[in-house]
């Protein structure tokens, strides 16, 4: 039986037709799902359970309704909070500036849950996509998107530099490091076809709908392989775009030195010679 998710400002879903596949959908439509700061959390603690949910093998991330994925921070709200307000205090600012350090590290680390989950995730963007949208889909595996995509590195229209993922792994995922400072500096915003040429997508599609049904069949996909497999190529490629290649290597075969000992090997063999579909078992 899949585990229970009743987290308040997220959709989760298990499509009967994709076992294995979750479907979570940022659920704040009427506010184009900009992020208030208790979505953050519920959001590191949701793909932090779906990480470890033995019925979950891969992942769809969306947003609701049809005019964005995410525009992002909410602006009006966080400039009432304390981070972002105006209002001068009279702490001391080496304690002031702790205390701001350690929000960030803890926003940080939501954004960080959808990277560290163990299990694939493949974000759908659609109309805004600003900011934040950036951030979550750049921890992601895969990005897809619809034609009407508007993407923005909006943070230095607002004041700030990108904090909680985006000029870190941004320039991992593109080919080019001059057109990353060029959107972040700039805050322009960019469309599906240039995102596609710059390869900081991996497809576009005509409308929303046809963007989360490609990304639900790719999940379909990915969910029908080996989890042993599936979970331990995401893990050595993320451990192998921060290392060397020979710590790669060298992590690879730590890793697959226990992994190997599987039995989805032969499952996966067998089924092949047999020309039949393989199941494996949970993980």
């Amino acid at each position: 039986m899949t585990q229970e998710y009743t987290p308040k400002h997220f959709k989760v879903t298990f499509p009967a037709d994709r076992p294995y596949v979750a479907h979570v959908e940022i659920n704040r439509a009427e506010k184009m799902n900009s992020f208030i700061e208790i979505m953050w959390l519920e959001m590191g603690q949701l793909f932090d359970r779906l990480s470890e949910d033995p019925n979950v093998r891969a992942i769809v991330l969306s947003g609701s309704g049809d005019k964005a994925f995410t525009t992002g921070l909410d602006v009006k709200a966080a400039s009432q909070g304390a981070v972002l307000s105006a209002e001068e205090t009279p702490q001391d600012a080496a304690r002031k500036a702790t205390a701001f350090r350690r929000h960030i590290a803890e926003f940080q680390g939501c954004i960080t849950a959808v990277e560290r989950c163990e299990k694939p995730v493949i974000v759908a963007m659609h109309g805004y996509s600003f900011g934040l949208a950036i951030d979550l889909s750049t921890a992601a595996d895969v990005r897809l998107c619809s034609r009407d995509v508007k993407f923005s590195v909006k943070e230095v229209d607002i004041g700030i530099a990108a904090d909680i993922g985006t000029l870190s792994r941004l320039p991992k995922v593109v080919g080019s490091f001059g057109w990353v400072k060029e959107v972040a500096l700039t805050a322009r915003v960019f469309g599906a076809d240039e995102a596609l040429r710059v390869g900081f997508v991996n497809g576009v599609y005509e409308n929303k709908q046809e963007t989360v049904s490609a990304a639900l069949g790719m999940a379909s996909l990915i969910a029908s392989k080996s989890p042993v497999a599936v979970q331990g190529t995401k893990e050595i490629l993320n451990f192998s775009r921060d290392h060397s290649v020979q710590d790669g290597l060298r992590y690879t075969g730590v890793w697959n030195g226990a992994a190997l000992q599987t039995k989805d090997v032969a499952a996966a063999l067998l089924s092949g010679i047999q020309k039949r579909k393989p199941t494996f078992e949970k993980l």
